[in-house]
């Protein structure tokens, strides 16, 4: 069954709709989410890909990524993609914490980042992620500066931003 993605122009206004399989192809501008979550002792959980993955199989990514369906909103591709990806229910979207435009290091994709704090438990889904990891900022950070092709690169620039928001106390 073909996914179904929203078109949108400049202005992350929605301008039409088509398969995942062609907006990817022709690198049209759509959505994403990705969640960052903390636990109380402020580490971030991080999700190692499925190496079923189309893109980045096998890669770190932030603890919850998706694309935004057709017709969805980014709030509510959140609440699914975390109860799909790691067996989070959750009755409200988690806290909007920044917007990056669409660029060749998201794969032209518009995305809202979210923070939420979340000890677990967690279920992680074996067809999007193969195993999960709790890094303290300062371990993510170096281990990043070492190896940064075991990252995805949408993730590479989403933590080039939060590093400097999580040490100013975001």
């Amino acid at each position: 069954m073909d996914e179904y993605f929203d078109i949108v122009n400049e202005r992350d206004e929605v301008v039409g709709r088509a398969t995942r399989k062609e907006v990817h192809a022709r690198a049209l501008w759509h959505r994403a989410v990705h969640v960052l979550m903390f636990d109380a002792a402020g580490r971030l959980f991080l999700q190692k890909r499925s190496m079923k993955k189309d893109m980045s199989p096998g890669l770190w990514d932030s603890s919850c990524a998706g694309h935004v369906d057709a017709g969805e909103g980014y709030d509510n591709a959140a609440v699914r993609e975390l109860r799909e990806e790691l067996g989070i229910e959750l009755q409200a979207p988690p806290e909007r914490w920044f917007h990056i435009r669409a660029r060749p290091e998201t794969g032209w994709e518009f995305c809202w980042i979210y923070r939420l704090q979340h000890d677990g438990p967690l279920v992680l889904h074996p067809e999007e992620i193969e195993t999960g990891e709790w890094l303290t900022t300062d371990e993510l950070t170096r281990q990043m500066a070492a190896t940064p092709g075991k990252f995805t690169v949408p993730f590479r620039l989403i933590w080039g931003m939060v590093g400097k928001r999580v040490g100013r106390g975001r």
